[in-house]
């Protein structure tokens, strides 16, 4: 795993006094106060240093070409998965089988204005929706799909799906699912970056094999 950080170096560290982190003396590194010694660095130089004395040195060569590699294409990427997931979304949010959409970009969200504001560009293409029929059917519903990868993790370039309460969660009790805001019947998705009329040909294929199950 690896991951990119971004530091302008124009924040004035010592101007409040929310981060003791970087303007007191660090015992972990001789007593030393990163923003007496590194300014407007303060908080770059300490990810540098602890991260090569916690983690160890730096990653291979192949790997550090691979994140290169990603780095460089991820603006690329991240248009065609907010891109696809704007599809979708609009295609769930209409479709039968759909009791609930949980994404920033619809105005019922509770964090719609504060993504709009904040992420302009697109919010994310990790989003939850409802299948009605609930757990029985939600498995129904995943197993009927072909390009989505039943898989746990997400940010992948390809499309994700899955059903948490027979998965993840599958050893919580239904109250303790409705306390963590898991219904039965949440399905996860992630968006990747396939042709958005294949993933929406996928899913209808999926609703439609659940519609069948949920009649019987």
């Amino acid at each position: 795993m690896a991951g990119l950080i971004v530091d302008g170096g124009v924040f004035d560290w010592e101007s409040t006094d929310k981060f003791p982190q970087m303007t007191e003396k660090y015992e972990g590194f001789h007593n030393l106060s990163f923003t007496e010694e590194f300014g407007p660095a303060a908080f770059i130089s300490r990810v540098r240093n602890e991260a090569a004395r916690d983690f160890g040195a730096c990653l291979a060569p192949h790997s550090s070409f691979l994140v290169l590699n990603g780095t460089e294409t991820l603006s690329v990427r991240m248009d065609k998965h907010i891109s696809n997931t704007n599809k979708v979304v609009d295609y769930l949010n209409g479709h039968d089988m759909v009791e609930w959409v949980s994404h920033p970009n619809l105005k019922d969200h509770p964090n719609h204005d504060l993504a709009k504001e904040l992420l302009p560009k697109g919010s994310t293409a990790v989003f939850s929706f409802g299948i009605k029929g609930g757990r029985e059917i939600g498995q129904v519903f995943i197993d009927r799909l072909d390009l989505f990868s039943n898989l746990a993790n997400i940010g992948d370039a390809k499309s994700l799906v899955i059903h948490p309460a027979s998965t993840t969660h599958q050893r919580m009790t239904v109250e303790a699912l409705e306390e963590a805001g898991i219904s039965e019947g949440l399905i996860r998705l992630s968006i990747g970056i396939e042709s958005v009329d294949d993933l929406i040909e996928d899913l209808e294929k999926g609703f439609r094999t659940a519609s069948k199950a949920l009649k019987k």
